[in-house]
């Protein structure tokens, strides 16, 4: 089996978020980057569970520049074989999913694994565009994941029950949480991780369409505001003039 799992950088979930003053860009002075859970945590997990079973090999790829190497060797530490990092600044969802596309073509993965999100923009965007660029199945926000043969058996949590899919590899699989449980490297996995095979390849050209303009800050929420329960008139003149439905 032969598994490609796409692995992000993204800042530590406690971070303070900003913007450089004219808005275009995330400010990461200061900011702790860890590899983003969904991809760690249960797609490349559930990748390694699936190889330690049948046998094969899993594949990180990421695209970004050497200061994402770090985040890289982690999952080289927690079990990966080895790794690709596509050396360009990622632009946009759709450039990123462009340039694993392209690593992708040709290779012949049986499942190609991505993290149903990045914590940071939250778009679950990459999956899709991948499967789309490669003309592959998709299927999203998998909490389960089995292998028979040729055939994967997923299911997707639904409103009010869970979803049972079949679908034929290859496809592309974007992972939420209860597809595996977080591995943590040990001391030997980081000094193997060392020796593993880890490539920096060119981006390929590709004219994107959606970068992004502009960033801003939502704004700060308002505080509370309490009504006596025998003020109605107080109520409803808040719920007409100042509620707003999100």
């Amino acid at each position: 089996m032969k598994l490609l799992v796409c692995v992000s950088k993204t800042p530590d979930t406690t971070s303070k978020i900003s913007f450089t003053p004219d808005g275009s860009k995330f400010n990461d002075v200061g900011i702790t980057f860890i590899m983003n859970p969904y991809d760690e945590w249960y797609a490349l997990v559930r990748a390694l569970e699936l190889t330690e079973k049948s046998g094969g090999t899993v594949t990180l790829v990421n695209v970004g520049g050497p200061d994402n190497d770090q985040t890289i060797r982690k999952g080289l530490a927690i079990g990966a074989s080895d790794a690709v990092r596509i050396d360009a600044e990622p632009k946009s969802a759709l450039f990123i999913a462009k340039q694993i596309a392209e690593h992708a073509r040709g290779q012949y993965y049986d499942i190609i694994f991505c993290g149903k999100e990045s914590i940071d923009f939250n778009g679950s965007e990459v999956g899709a565009m991948v499967a789309e660029f490669l003309d592959l199945p998709f299927a999203s926000y998998a909490s389960k994941l089995d292998v028979s043969g040729s055939t994967a058996t997923l299911e997707r949590e639904i409103e009010g029950g869970v979803e049972i899919v079949e679908v034929a590899g290859p496809f592309v699989v974007s992972a939420a949480k209860g597809m595996a449980e977080q591995r943590i490297p040990n001391m030997m996995g980081i000094m193997k991780a060392k020796s593993k095979p880890f490539a920096v390849v060119p981006p390929v050209a590709f004219p994107d369409y959606a970068v992004p303009v502009k960033y801003t800050l939502p704004k700060e929420k308002t505080g509370v505001k309490l009504v006596p329960a025998d003020d109605m008139d107080e109520l409803v003149r808040l719920l007409h003039e100042e509620a707003k439905v999100i």
